[in-house]
């Protein structure tokens, strides 16, 4: 033996030693020699991670059992170790191990060292490592899952989220062919879902399978609600009748888990087919039960998307049926009187709900047509020499109930071949007809019968109001003027001035208020607020506020107590009827030497605005929420003084939203404009005319929609010393 073999030998025995330590392990180990890398010696783990087979030898280079390491630069750095004597360390470092189809991607955690003699010089190299494949598809599955759930919080379309999902754990795990089936609402069949790598002629046959026992793995876990795996299709007795189809397929094994919705409704099902005998591992199941959830999430989603539009479809067919009577209520509405409205009516009818509509009245036992509508003027001249009294509509007048027919010889020479004729009744009692006639090609189904019955009605209660219309509004006046608001009072060093422009007319009562009134300490107590609503219900309530508030300053000095004695009032009122909310500004002001003293509160209502001597204009701003909506209103006071000319600007929202011919609004902003621009020294009404002007102009005489009110305190000169 020479002396340079025993070296070698001397150097080669601590490798075989760890070879035969690490010969079991699942750690890699190899040891390479010279320049070359000749593979000495590698446990049964290091062959296995290589492919195994006629990889399995030693005595040759390593490049020549691995040619591929060379394109990902493992061999230079084995040439580099070998060259340097200086370890390599590389961390979760992917290797694609072997070529064309039979390549697979591996990751491995590895060092490489190399190996001396007695004498300290390099004969080779050694590698140790593990192989950290799983843990990185765990990553890797871990991040798919991530953006399927991504994709499923953004709304992707549920075929995006399932193609993905299969083809993502394919592509980790390439022996795997995955398929999700989808149940029917009632949970009886499945459908195809996804199935990217499997034949369309298998998920064209098994598309729409019943659920049930032995219907293969998917139908027979769908039954059960548990995870069926079948190792080998060809001799299961659950595949019976699909078996043929598994064969032609090239698929025989198949894990299949249920897909629950959070209720334990059946969404589907998640399969994991296999191309030979298998059965899962721990880790399969794992994995299926994971991906089963987040197609469960994805499933729901849908589901329920679904559902939306659903119910946005029949939605939209209500919102197209409310939008004709709304805009028909509009139609009707106005300074109409009854015949005008009865016309109104016969003109919404045709041609939007059939092509000829006429409108009828009982006047003194007798029968007169006050309204016709046809697609010409000799059809309509046809149709009004028609005798009114004719059998339908005799019969509706004298039943109140609506007649259908699918044939009109009555109508035979207009063309007609079907009619609805439905009364019109007040208080209980027809009082006219609305009859709508057919043509070929129209007909009246149910949904179209009920459209024309509400028509009627809200005609007949227009109609209704129209009659009556001169008895409410008296009423109205009468019940306006029991509220309308008190002059303003004379108060010492102080200008008062007051804007008020109600919106509407009849009963549409504004709830828009002001009020100045003298306390019993020599002060004087201001309000102004908006009450939720109009009518009687509005009137009602602003007489409670402004009662209330008088009431309780007589009692009460702080105006917080004062505007929480007022909330009560509001939260004491009859529970089980909704009277809306109420918004104010509340305070006390008293002449002093340097001007007014004010002490106001604010509930729920736009700020007051301040205007100094010197046109400058701020808002004075303190917390407090609406009156009457059950919630304790947090209000704090504001303490302030008014220098002479100095003026404080109460105003209801009706003068900052009104608008336009356009839809922009008249806005904070243009009032503080206005008020800046009063001349010094304005008084209070000089003020008030100003903006009430301006918001005129700015309207272009276009009626106001929202009530609309300011009021103005200025501070006056203060009074010479008498004596």
């Amino acid at each position: 033996m020479t002396l340079e073999t025993h070296d070698r030998q001397a150097a080669r025995g601590p490798d075989e030693d760890l070879s035969l330590l690490l010969g079991t392990s699942t750690a890699l180990f190899a040891s390479m020699a010279g320049p070359a890398h000749v593979l000495e010696a590698a446990n049964p783990a290091f062959f296995a991670a290589i492919g195994g087979g006629r990889r399995e030898r030693t005595g040759v280079p390593l490049v020549e059992l691995m040619p591929e390491l060379t394109a990902q630069g493992f061999i230079a750095l084995l040439d580099r170790v070998y060259r340097s004597g200086e370890r390599h360390v590389g961390r979760d470092a992917r290797v694609v191990i072997g070529v064309g189809e039979s390549a697979r991607e591996a990751y491995f955690d590895f060092t490489y060292e190399a190996r001396h003699d007695a004498d300290g010089n390099v004969l080779g190299v050694r590698m140790i490592g593990v192989e950290t494949t799983q843990v990185e598809h765990a990553r890797r599955l871990a991040a798919e899952q991530r953006a399927l759930l991504e994709q499923i919080a953004r709304e992707a379309p549920l075929p995006d989220v399932l193609d993905g999902m299969c083809r993502s754990i394919e592509e980790l795990s390439r022996e795997v062919l995955v398929s999700v089936l989808l149940a029917d609402e009632d949970g009886r069949r499945l459908r195809h879902g996804a199935a990217p790598s499997l034949p369309g002629f298998y998920n064209r046959a098994i598309d729409g399978i019943a659920t049930g026992e032995g219907v293969g793995s998917c139908g027979t876990a769908a039954h059960r609600r548990r995870h069926v795996a079948v190792s080998d299709i060809a001799t299961d007795p659950l595949w019976d009748d699909f078996r043929d189809l598994a064969a032609r397929a090239g698929v025989a094994a198949c894990w299949s888990t249920p897909i629950l919705a959070r209720d334990g409704r059946l969404l589907g099902t998640f399969a994991m087919y296999h191309r030979t005998p298998r059965a899962p591992q721990e880790a399969d199941l794992a994995l299926a039960r994971a991906f089963a959830d987040t197609a469960a999430l994805a499933v729901e989603r849908h589901r329920a998307e679904q559902a939306r539009q659903k119910a946005h479809a029949r939605e939209k067919a209500a919102r197209d049926d409310l939008a004709f009577l709304l805009a028909a209520s509009t139609a009707l509405a106005g300074r109409l009187d009854e015949t005008q409205i009865l016309e109104r009516l016969a003109s919404l009818s045709a041609p939007a709900l059939a092509s000829l509509a006429a409108v009828d009245v009982l006047e003194g036992g007798r029968t007169r047509r006050v309204a016709a509508v046809a697609p010409t003027d000799s059809a309509r001249s046809l149709l009004l020499s028609h005798a009114p009294g004719h059998d339908a509509v005799a019969r509706v007048l004298s039943s109140g109930a609506t007649e259908v027919a699918h044939r009109a010889p009555a109508f035979r020479d207009l063309g007609a071949t079907g009619y609805v004729c439905v009364p019109l009744v007040d208080g209980g009692r027809p009082f006219g007809a609305l009859t709508l006639m057919s043509t070929p090609g129209q007909s009246f189904d149910g949904h179209r019968v009920a459209l024309v019955e509400e028509l009627a009605r809200r005609a007949a209660s227009a109609a209704h109001s129209a009659r009556q219309y001169a008895q409410r509004a008296t009423l109205a006046r009468d019940l306006q003027a029991g509220l309308l608001l008190p002059d303003l009072p004379d108060i010492p060093g102080a200008q008062l001035a007051a804007f008020y422009h109600p919106a509407g007319e009849g009963l549409d009562i504004g709830g828009d208020f002001y009020d100045v009134f003298p306390r019993d300490d020599g002060s004087w107590a201001f309000i102004l607020g908006d009450v939720c609503g109009r009518g009687a219900k509005a009137a009602t309530t602003t007489a409670l506020v402004r009662h209330t508030a008088r009431a309780a300053a007589a009692l009460l000095d702080d105006p917080v107590d004062i505007v929480r004695a007022v909330d009560k009032a509001l939260h004491d009122r009859d529970h089980h009827r909704d009277h809306g909310f109420v918004t104010l500004v509340y305070g006390h002001l008293e002449p002093v030497a340097d001007g007014l003293a004010v002490h106001l509160v604010r509930a729920g209502h736009t700020p007051p605005l301040l205007l100094d001597d010197h046109r400058t204009v701020g808002t004075v701003r303190t917390p407090g929420g609406l009156l009457g909506v059950g919630i304790p209103p947090g209000l704090q006071a504001r303490r302030l003084t008014l220098r002479p000319g100095a003026s404080l600007f109460l105003y209801t929202d009706g003068i900052t939203e009104c608008r336009a011919a356009g839809a922009e609004q008249y806005g904070e902003t243009r009032l503080v404009r206005a008020l800046a621009a009063a001349p010094p020294r304005s008084t209070a009404a000089g003020i008030v005319r100003i903006v009430a002007e301006d918001v005129r102009g700015f309207a272009g005489g276009r009626d106001v929609e929202d009530d609309q009110a300011a009021l103005v305190i200025t501070a006056g000169e203060p009074e010479p010393p008498s004596g």
